[in-house]
């Protein structure tokens, strides 16, 4: 198998959804296998500390605990590495296209996933992890779905950099208001922005000056094909290891899963579609509708996670972290089905990119 033709594999988008479902059988599999839910998991920036510290145990927990940073990083790295700082600040002159992202992600998002649980979940547990996953807008994975979909990766970072600050303030305010008295680490959250979004934006712009200022951007272009093909492998093996830190589970409670799919795959859904038509309407390019649509759907189970463990029993935690195992696939639906209606609600301005859609 050459290395030329992995490279067209992973970059036929038709291909995706297969690649996506294998590595959530395979991730189950190995849950299963391990037992992985029988170990009590060390937090990823607490694995990390243990590293630098030099106290890091090679055990399972601890190297499982590793798996999703290295697969968030092998996935985002390559999208930043298309950030050029000029676009960044054109991002932060652009105030409807911010206006819709903080209106649907502080004033929308937490009430529509507040009543989706009153609706479709019954356990208390249950019904409080899926709310506490719709609190905080998400600080990561949104900008490879926007990456995905061919949107304003710039737009998408200044948006997630933003939402990393404000969430810090409100996610307390929101906690206590629709769930009750919640008390956890705020630096939680600081930590996360750094780990999921600083260090691979640094790596990605560091290396977008080495390799132009060498060999300008024809020497970029040359590197997009490895690039995206290692996001897309990134995107699978975190997809392996999130399915199989609760693979036996999923097997053993499948009723859990089921019962969070439900109001989580229509929040995604309807959040997003409907900020991709607002977008429209308000005339945004693709690009800049793509973006604020991720950056309003996305929610942020890394810190949903951490909240959900520190703060309250293991069922809620368990909520929070099916969360993921649904958000993912149905993000990509979603990119998927964003290509397909660029022409449609876009207009002949979004014909550039029409080519991808029309394989799909």
């Amino acid at each position: 198998m050459s290395a030329k033709w992995l490279l067209s594999t992973l970059e036929d988008f038709r291909l995706l959804p297969f690649f996506v479902a294998f590595a959530m059988v395979v991730g189950i599999l190995v849950g299963k296998a391990l037992a992985v839910s029988d170990f009590t998991l060390t937090p990823p920036i607490d694995a990390i500390k243990a590293i630098v510290g030099g106290t890091f145990l090679l055990t399972v927990p601890n190297v499982l605990s590793l798996g999703v940073p290295v697969g968030l990083f092998a996935m985002m790295y390559p999208a930043m590495t298309n950030v050029r700082l000029d676009e960044v600040g054109d991002a932060f002159r652009s105030p409807r296209q911010l206006g819709v992202v903080l209106a649907f992600n502080y004033l929308v998002a937490p009430f529509v996933m507040l009543g989706l649980a009153n609706i479709f979940v019954s356990d208390p547990e249950l019904h409080t992890g899926l709310v506490l996953y719709g609190l905080a807008p998400c600080i990561a994975m949104v900008i490879i779905f926007t990456f995905l979909a061919k949107g304003n990766t710039p737009m998408a970072l200044v948006f997630v950099a933003l939402n990393s600050i404000a969430q810090m303030i409100l996610i307390p305010v929101y906690a206590r208001l629709l769930i009750g008295n919640v008390s956890f680490d705020v630096w939680v959250v600081a930590e996360s922005v750094v780990l999921y979004l600083g260090l691979p934006l640094i790596a990605g712009v560091l290396t977008r000056q080495a390799v132009t200022r060498r060999g300008g951007e024809a020497a970029m272009e040359r590197l997009k094909p490895g690039l995206s093909a290692l996001s897309i492998l990134g995107l699978l093996f975190t997809l392996i290891v999130m399915f199989s830190l609760k693979g036996d589970l999923i097997l053993q409670r499948p009723g859990i899963v089921l019962e969070m799919a439900v109001p989580m795959t229509l929040f995604f859904g309807v959040m997003f579609f409907v900020v991709l038509f607002i977008g429209s309407r308000l005339h945004f390019s693709y690009r800049d509708g793509v973006a604020v649509a991720f950056n309003s759907t996305g929610r942020d189970f890394e810190i949903a996670i951490a909240i959900a463990i520190t703060a309250f029993s293991p069922t809620v935690a368990l909520a929070t972290v099916v969360g993921p195992l649904i958000e993912v696939p149905v993000m990509l639906a979603l990119v998927w089905a964003a290509m397909r209606l660029k022409a449609r609600w876009f207009g002949a301005a979004a014909a550039t990119i029409a080519g991808d859609a029309a394989t799909l």
